[in-house]
């Protein structure tokens, strides 16, 4: 439902998206994975025909972003990462001015916009303005407004975003509910580790770059394994050495790293080592980005969006 090849945007010498290709099969869920600044917004830009290529080119639903701009936008939903509700308006009639931009007849529009209402638990509140409404419910109507027109690709840039994680977490079930519901291919970008979990398929995307795709296990398992801690006693470097186990030693603590966590655990206990304290630490999608990129997500200071805002403020004042 999605192909990139080598789709690349400069702003003024500023490269934001680097020669990136990829494929998303239809009903797959793909997240973009990535700092803020890394280019997620700006691919996603260019894919929903918002913003240009440089170079390269790009297919959703099987037309082309720029030759087939209005095909591409038919077959599209969007939630943005910023609020684009009229606040002035009642959830209604939000919906039902989506509705009629699509051109869904008057009854038609009825029907999708109460059961959209009914999916996301806002049927109580349609007539309340949406100035009213808590920043949870306001994702939950552009969700339902997302999907009213029925797109066969959701694109969701940073979705949750300055959400509480109890409201990410119900927001998510919405989403997920409605994508099985309607079996819709969802794009997202996200620098949340626990929402790319959830995707088929990630993305790892750094500086403009794409520099992995694979499924989250996948990517965790390419990392070696667990890591077993216990105590850096010199009773335990020995043992360990003598039952042929390689531990590294950081601080006050020995790291083992291996595949088989209860095999490794028995052999440690077999040969008397003291596992008192013992953990276990499972690969985690920070660790996959942080291995990758040599940086964890939070680290990249900046926001690339803002150089390209100025690089065309200077563009204009040519």
């Amino acid at each position: 439902m999605i192909r990139t090849d080598g789709l690349t945007k400069r702003f003024n010498g500023f490269v934001a998206v680097d020669k990136v290709s990829f494929s998303v099969g239809e009903g797959e869920s793909f997240g973009f994975l990535g700092p803020n600044g890394a280019g997620k917004t700006t691919t996603i830009k260019m894919l929903t025909t918002l913003l240009p290529p440089s170079e390269g080119r790009g297919w959703v639903a099987g037309h082309d972003i720029v030759k087939e701009s209005d095909a591409v936008r038919d077959r599209i939903g969007i939630i943005f990462q910023d609020p684009s509700l009229d606040e002035r308006l009642t959830a209604y009639e939000n919906l039902y001015i989506h509705a009629i931009l699509y051109g869904i007849g008057r009854k038609e529009a009825k029907t999708r916009i109460e059961k959209s209402l009914t999916m996301v638990e806002l049927t109580k509140v349609k007539d309340k303005v949406v100035k009213t409404f808590s920043g949870g419910m306001k994702r939950r109507l552009e969700i339902a407004r997302g999907f009213l027109h029925m797109p066969s690709v959701l694109f969701l840039d940073e979705p949750t975003l300055g959400l509480d994680p109890q409201t990410r977490r119900v927001i998510w079930e919405y989403i997920r509910g409605l994508k099985d519901t309607f079996n819709v291919t969802l794009f997202l970008t996200t620098h949340y580790m626990e929402e790319a979990e959830h995707s088929d398929r990630i993305g790892i995307i750094h500086k403009g770059k794409l520099i992995k795709v694979d499924t989250p296990d996948n990517l965790k398992k390419a990392l070696g394994g667990s890591a077993i801690i216990l105590q850096a006693t010199e009773t335990n470097t020995t043992k360990l050495v003598s039952a042929g186990i390689e531990a590294i030693r950081e601080d006050s603590v020995l790291v083992v790293k291996t595949e088989e966590v209860d095999d490794t655990i028995k052999r440690m206990a077999k040969v008397g080592a003291d596992l008192r304290g013992i953990s276990v630490k499972q690969p985690t999608l920070e660790d996959v980005f942080i291995n990758l990129t040599g940086s964890a997500i939070g680290d990249e200071s900046g926001d690339s969006m803002e150089v390209i805002r100025t690089a065309m403020r200077m563009r204009r004042m040519r």
